[in-house]
């Protein structure tokens, strides 16, 4: 894989409650800004991708890890893979960048990470994990749900098809296709997870995402970016201000 030059090769990496449908969306930018190859897989259980029986961001990593290898065997010298994660998946990159995973990763660009979680947020989502699957009587309703757990109300209508990815039809009912476990995955713990790596890693935020500050991400002594006007799901909002991100990678 690759040739003289070399071949881009760019890992997109979804939120919780996402599914690697949410970067359908950038396929044509990607065409025409991205000189290389993409892929935007489900991490585990979610959209596709069966569930763990139990989750970490070391046990989704290796679950990629694992889709991934075929790939990575064939990265020629001259290839680059650079992978950019959202939220969870921005976690997930890191996770998947450790040296000791031995995958060769040129750089990470992880956007919107929630880096400081109180007890209280931390006993809600061990709440969620163990909440039942919930189902729907309409894939109305459920895609309105699945919009609200992904974070993706008023980004996308209902009947859109990147959320079709996001809910499962069984025996006439409707649910999420998103194991509720993966709520369980835990706090990141974000100065390990960039010691435990030696390539370069870029933090960005929207400059109105409420679940992260410039000030958290600056402690952390990397290089930070603060996207103008822009929420949590900036990759949504503005696609041509995230991938203008990855220019230094490229």
């Amino acid at each position: 894989m690759g040739d003289a030059t070399g071949t881009r090769h760019l890992l997109l990496l979804h939120g919780m409650g996402a599914t690697g449908a949410v970067w359908l969306p950038w396929a044509p930018l990607l065409e025409g800004r991205w000189a290389g190859r993409w892929l935007a897989p489900d991490l585990a259980g979610h959209g596709w991708s069966p569930p763990l029986p139990a989750y970490s961001f070391g046990a989704l990593a290796q679950r990629l890890m694992e889709g991934l290898g075929p790939v990575a065997e064939r990265l020629g010298p001259r290839d680059r893979l650079v992978v950019l994660g959202h939220s969870l998946g921005g976690v997930v990159a890191l996770a998947l960048a450790a040296r000791a995973r031995r995958l060769p990763v040129d750089a990470v660009v992880g956007l919107g990470i929630k880096v400081t979680w109180s007890p209280a947020e931390l006993d809600k989502a061990r709440e969620l994990a163990e909440r039942p699957v919930t189902y729907f009587s309409s894939r109305d309703e459920a895609a309105r749900r699945y919009l609200r757990v992904a974070g993706l109300t008023g980004l996308f209508a209902p009947d859109h098809p990147v959320v079709d990815a996001g809910l499962r039809q069984e025996d006439g009912r409707w649910r999420l296709a998103m194991d509720p476990a993966a709520f369980a995955v835990g706090e990141p713990r974000l100065p390990e997870l960039l010691a435990a790596t030696d390539v370069p890693v870029l933090l960005a935020r929207g400059e109105q995402d409420p679940m992260v500050s410039d000030a958290q991400l600056k402690e952390l002594g990397v290089p930070v970016a603060t996207l103008p006007g822009l929420g949590h799901n900036a990759h949504v909002e503005d696609p041509a201000a995230v991938l203008a991100l990855l220019d230094p990678y490229g």
